[in-house]
C-alpha cells in the first residue's frame, strides 16, 4: 500500500497553505476580542488609519508614523468601508499575496531548478506552510505582499522578460525601498556570455575598454535600465504630484535618519534608544558622534557592491538571499517582519547548501538563530511588559550574540553561492513556466 504524503499534490499543499492562514484570521478575531495583548499588528492600524484618510480626500501621512508609498494605503482602502469584515480585508489580501508568492516560488523551484513536482513541492512549503510567515502576514503586515512583487521579479529576469523585469524592480524599490540592492546582481548576471555558452559557444573576449563598454551594455542590461527608471520615476512623479513633500519626506528621507529601537533586534537598538531622548545639558557640553547614522555603509558596502559582485554570476537566487541576509542583518533597525524578507530565498538556497547536507550544521544554525531571538525577546518582555531597566547588558548583549550568529549564517550562505553553486537538477532549463 503506497503511503500517503502531502507533498504528493499541489492541490493538498495550497490548501493547507490557505487553511492556515483562514485559521490565524479567525483565531486572530478572537485574540483581538478577548486579550489586552491584540494579536493585530500596530503596523496594520498605521495602515487602516491612513486608508481612512485618503477616504475623506485628506493624505494617507496626515496619520503619523505613516512611513509608506500611498499605494499602499490605497490597495487596503475598501478597510474604510463599514463593518468588521471588511476590516480585515487588508490582513487577507496579505494572506493571499503570500500565498501567490509560494506558487510562484513552486513554479521557479520546477522550470529553472529543474525539480521534480513533490521535491518542488517541499522546498516550496518552507515558505507556505512556514507558521511564521502566515503569522505575520494574518497580523496585518504588508511583507507577504513584498513577497509577490519580488519573487515576480526574481522569475521575470530568470525568463528573461526585461520588459516585465524592468517595470517590476521599479515598482518594488517604490514600493519599499530596500530591493534596490537586487538591481547590481541582475546586471551583473545578465551577460551575453551565458546565453552564449548555452548555445555551445564560448564566452566572448574583448581586449579594449570601448569593446568591453559595449560588450556590458548589451540589450537585455539597456532594457532593464530603461524600463525600472521610467516605471521609478513615474510613480515617484505621480505621488509627488498628488502629496507633495510629505511623501519625499516619510517614504524615503526619514528612512535615512529613522531612531526606531522598539521590537529592534539590532546592536543599534540602545544607542538607538538612547539618541530617542537625548538628555540636553549632556549634549550641550559634549557634542556626540552618532555613529548609528553611520550604519548603512557597511550595510551597502557589503549588500549592494560586494556579494554581488562577487556571487550574482553563480547564481542569482542564492545572491540575493545573501544580499537580504547581509541588508538585514547590518541594518540598523531589524524587527521580525524583516525575517521573510530573506525567507523568500531560502527554498532556491537549500536543496544544495550546507545546512541541509550537514544536518549537524543546519540544525546548530537553526537552534542558534531561535535561541538568540529568544534571548533578545526575554530582555524585551522584562523591559516592556514588567517594567525592568534591561538595557545594558542584557539587551545589548543578546543584540550582539544575534548579530553575531546571523553574521555566521551569512558566511555559511556566501561559502556556499561560492563555492557550489546550485546545479540544475535536470540538466537543462525550461524556457516557459
Amino acid at each position: 500500500m503506497a503511503s500517503f504524503s502531502l507533498f504528493q499534490s499541489p492541490t493538498l499543499v495550497f490548501t493547507a497553505a490557505i487553511l492556515l492562514r483562514v485559521s490565524l484570521l479567525f483565531y486572530g478575531l478572537f485574540q483581538d476580542a478577548h486579550s489586552p495583548m491584540k494579536y493585530t499588528d500596530i503596523d496594520y492600524y498605521v495602515f487602516t488609519d491612513a486608508a481612512r484618510f485618503i477616504s475623506s480626500g485628506q493624505s494617507p501621512y496626515a496619520r503619523d508614523t505613516y512611513r509608506y508609498t500611498p499605494l499602499l494605503a490605497w490597495l487596503i482602502y475598501p478597510t474604510t468601508w463599514s463593518g468588521p469584515v471588511w476590516f480585515s480585508f487588508g490582513k487577507v489580501l496579505f494572506a493571499v499575496g503570500d500565498v501567490v508568492a509560494g506558487w510562484m516560488m513552486f513554479r521557479i523551484l520546477r522550470t529553472y531548478r529543474g525539480m521534480g513536482q513533490e521535491r518542488a513541492l517541499k522546498f516550496a512549503s518552507i515558505w507556505l506552510l512556514n507558521p511564521m510567515v502566515a503569522t505575520i502576514s494574518t497580523r496585518g503586515s504588508s511583507e507577504g505582499l513584498l513577497g509577490v512583487f519580488v519573487t515576480a521579479l526574481l522569475w521575470a529576469v530568470l525568463a528573461r522578460r526585461m520588459a516585465v523585469a524592468g517595470f517590476l524592480l521599479g515598482f518594488v524599490v517604490h514600493f519599499k525601498i530596500y530591493p534596490f540592492i537586487y538591481a547590481v546582481s541582475i546586471v551583473w548576471w545578465l551577460d551575453d556570455s551565458k546565453m552564449e555558452k548555452g548555445k555551445g559557444g564560448g564566452s566572448k573576449s574583448s581586449t579594449s575598454l570601448m569593446s568591453q563598454v559595449l560588450d556590458f551594455c548589451n540589450p537585455q542590461r539597456i532594457a532593464l535600465a530603461m524600463y525600472s527608471i521610467i516605471t521609478f520615476i513615474a510613480l515617484n512623479a505621480v505621488m509627488y504630484l498628488v502629496y507633495g513633500w510629505p511623501f519625499l519626506e516619510h517614504s524615503y528621507f526619514y528612512h535615512l535618519i529613522r531612531i526606531d529601537h522598539r521590537h529592534n533586534f539590532s546592536p543599534y537598538n540602545t544607542l538607538l534608544y538612547l539618541n530617542s531622548s537625548p538628555n540636553p545639558d549632556l549634549h550641550s557640553a559634549t557634542p556626540s558622534f552618532e555613529l548609528e547614522r553611520l550604519a548603512f555603509l557597511p550595510q551597502l558596502l557589503l549588500s549592494a557592491i560586494m556579494i554581488p559582485l562577487a556571487l550574482a554570476k553563480k547564481d542569482l537566487p542564492n545572491t540575493m538571499l545573501a544580499q537580504t541576509f547581509a541588508f538585514v542583518t547590518f541594518n540598523k533597525v531589524c524587527t521580525s517582519q524583516y525575517f521573510l524578507w530573506y525567507m523568500m530565498f531560502l527554498p532556491y538556497y537549500l536543496p544544495n547548501s550546507t545546512l541541509l547536507r550537514s544536518p549537524v550544521v543546519g540544525i546548530t544554525a537553526l537552534l542558534c538563530w531561535i535561541a538568540g531571538q529568544a534571548a533578545w525577546l526575554q530582555q524585551g518582555f522584562q523591559l516592556e511588559f514588567n517594567g525592568h531597566s534591561t538595557f545594558v547588558p542584557g539587551l545589548w548583549a543578546s543584540a550582539i550574540l544575534f548579530f553575531l550568529i546571523n553574521a555566521g549564517i551569512l558566511g555559511i550562505i556566501i561559502h556556499d553561492t561560492k563555492v557550489n553553486p546550485y546545479k540544475n537538477e535536470t540538466g537543462k532549463l525550461k524556457k516557459k513556466l
